[in-house]
């Protein structure tokens, strides 16, 4: 900003991709010249609060004065107590959700200064700053003068407003030494800080303060200058959490909707908020022709669905005609209903294709996905449909055009339609192959479903380079998603494999002995697990690897790993509805594990270890979703 044309006080250009004039000047030399520099910052955030906001007036009928709601809502503050702050602007930080668990914020000025102390420097303070609240620290003071401005913050200084408040109050300073010093400070001016001191002494001592007690008070400013924080910028930043926490305990669905919405095209964060999703109770749906929306929306069972515009070779123009059509005219019946209502120039056969691919047509549950792109007489189901619906609109036209006009049978033209074959379904293998092609991640499950018990053995791969891991052991576990098998310069093969679990992905590469011994396990596609260890890079401080040790399938893993399924039951909770439940899934799973149970009474001090020696038991992801349902996750285990 400047006081007159910009051109006349600094030099400036075009930038290259825009019309906007900008300067070669530093942001610390603009306002000797006569400009104020300021940042303006897209916030995704504001925009998931929009989103939520449309979804909430959309679902309820009302409309949320977001700028309005209470700063002392119970819900709202239980969950930063929780820590569930997933999703919350400023608080999602696995450290920062430790710290809310810890401090129990129960006042609004709480999360602006853990705003403000959650950055380097000010995060040693945390640990007092909670021990003060919850009343374990002493809370001390030099001055008892100090207490009006450190009070809320328990002692510890914690922004830069607070250094302007006690420069005034104690050394005389005018508002604009005050302000001078928090320049001086927050761009480490030495001399001007040298000069601001001795006016610090001479006015504290004026007013009666011990020298000594004002020489510390002024180092600890000069500390605590390498990492003043405004608070009225700590501020603005803890209302919009705030806000984004209250919208995530009131209207979970639409808020996480809204979420979901915003990282639209990057997959990584979108699988990382649809496991949020999970934890928190709610199902996310894959898209439906008669349900979706362009982006994703909540439904009337508070289930999320996945929006038409994230689907792949769609397109903005066909996503809205579908949904123009279907607000305007209804559900779509069938596959025949909405071929021919569509425009088929708009929503075409790669349209077609893509939402078959996604699910998007499984409402119309007499036709699975298989059908579409089985191929009779030269065409494919989705060709045929073409051709139906194209016939019928050329008939109409004709119809219109001619003398007489056109007569209909049961509100369409009497053309027949094409006939689905009978055909085997894709096994959920190809079906979330083929999910994953056009939206970029599984929706209807995972490839490793199949594999939750041999999972629940492996580290997650998102939580295998944290710093304490170095020279430790783990196994992995997951599907390869990616194989390239190459050559050195001296012609020796070395091979690079991706290999993805729920949670991240992870590059790994083999070289000489391993490469021989190992990439026969690692194909495209294998489901394998991993032993190896994290170790620091040859000849790359500071860079972390993960070195295979073993690799085996996952499919051998069970059957060398466990032995036995030890379900533990309460004898007060035990009645026929149990009983006959375990002898159903036991019966209709044989398999070779044993089968164990602990019965106990807490009363009684009760504990008897029972197994069966005629009757075995398989293990899968059915049977560990029945005995879970039974028995509950703490009562289940695999050995």
């Amino acid at each position: 900003m400047a006081p007159w044309d910009l051109s006349d006080i600094v030099p400036v250009c075009t930038s290259k991709d825009s019309d906007l004039l900008i300067t070669q000047y530093e942001g610390k030399v603009i306002e000797d010249a006569g400009v104020i520099k300021m940042d303006f910052l897209g916030l995704r955030n504001l925009s998931i609060i929009k989103e939520a906001l449309r979804m909430i007036k959309e679902n309820y009928g009302h409309d949320i004065e977001i700028d309005e709601i209470p700063l002392d809502d119970t819900k709202t503050f239980e969950l930063f107590q929780r820590g569930e702050t997933t999703a919350i602007f400023q608080f999602e930080s696995d450290g920062m959700k430790k710290y809310m668990k810890e401090l129990k914020p129960d006042r609004f000025d709480d999360l602006i200064a853990m705003n403000a102390l959650y950055r380097p420097g000010p995060i040693a303070y945390i640990p007092n700053f909670i021990a003060r609240k919850h009343g374990t620290e002493e809370i001390k003071y030099d001055l008892p003068e100090v207490e009006e401005y450190l009070g809320e913050t328990y002692g510890i200084t914690v922004y830069q407003e607070q250094v302007m408040l006690l420069s005034q109050k104690l050394g005389n300073f005018t508002k604009g030494d005050a302000d001078v010093l928090r320049k001086a400070m927050g761009k480490k001016q030495i001399e001007v800080l040298n000069k601001m001191k001795v006016k610090f002494m001479e006015g504290g001592a004026s007013n009666g303060h011990d020298t000594k007690i004002l020489e510390k008070i002024w180092t600890d400013w000069e500390a605590f200058a390498q990492y003043a924080f405004n608070k009225s910028h700590s501020t603005c930043y803890a209302f919009v959490a705030y806000q984004t926490a209250y919208l995530k305990a009131h209207y979970t669905s639409e808020y996480m909707a809204g979420v979901l919405t915003s990282q639209l095209g990057n997959i990584d964060k979108i699988t990382f908020f649809m496991e949020e999703c999970k934890l928190l109770g709610l199902n996310v749906l894959g898209p439906d022709i008669n349900e979706s929306n362009k982006r994703f929306s909540v439904n009337k069972k508070k289930e999320i669905r996945f929006g038409l515009g994230g689907i792949k070779g769609t397109g903005d123009a066909a996503v809205d005609a579908i949904i123009e059509e279907r607000e305007k005219n209804g559900p779509f019946a069938d596959i025949f209903d909405f071929i021919k209502r569509v425009n088929l120039r708009t929503v075409n056969k790669k349209t077609l294709e893509s939402l078959t691919y996604a699910g998007a047509f499984d409402c119309f549950d007499d036709i699975h996905r298989a059908v579409y792109f089985h191929e009779t007489e030269g065409s494919t189901f989705i060709e045929k449909l073409i051709r139906y619906a194209n016939k019928i609109a050329d008939d109409k036209a004709s119809a219109q055009n001619s003398l007489f006009g056109g007569f209909e049978t049961n509100g369409g033209f009497d053309i027949q339609k094409p006939k689905s074959e009978n055909i085997e379904q894709w096994g959920d293998i190809e079906k979330l192959k083929y999910e994953k092609d056009v939206v970029g991640f599984y929706i209807s499950g995972h490839p490793l479903d199949q594999f939750s018990i041999e999972m629940s053995l492996c580290k997650p791969l998102d939580q295998l380079f944290e710093p304490d891991n170095v020279n430790r052991e783990f196994i992995v576990g997951g599907v390869i998603s990616s194989v390239q098998q190459k050559q050195s310069k001296n012609g020796n093969p070395f091979g690079i494999f991706k290999i993805e679990d729920y949670t991240s992905s992870l590059e790994i590469m083999l070289f000489g002995k391993d490469y021989v011994e190992f990439s026969n396990y690692l194909g495209l596609g294998y489901f394998v697990s991993i032993r190896g260890k994290i170790q620091t890079k040859w000849n790359r401080e500071g860079e972390l690897e993960f070195k295979p040790l073993q690799v085996e399938l996952l499919n051998d893993m069970k059957a060398k790993r466990f032995k036995e399924v030890n379900v533990k039951l309460n004898l007060a909770e035990i009645n026929d509805i149990t009983i006959n439940g375990l002898l159903d899934i036991i019966t209709s799973n044989p398999g070779k594990f044993n089968f164990k149970m602990n019965l106990y009474d807490m009363d009684e001090k009760y504990d008897v270890a029972m197994f069966s020696r005629t009757m075995k038991i398989d293990l899968n992801k059915d049977v560990q979703k029945s005995l879970l349902e039974i028995a509950g996750e703490e009562n289940v285990s695999f050995g």
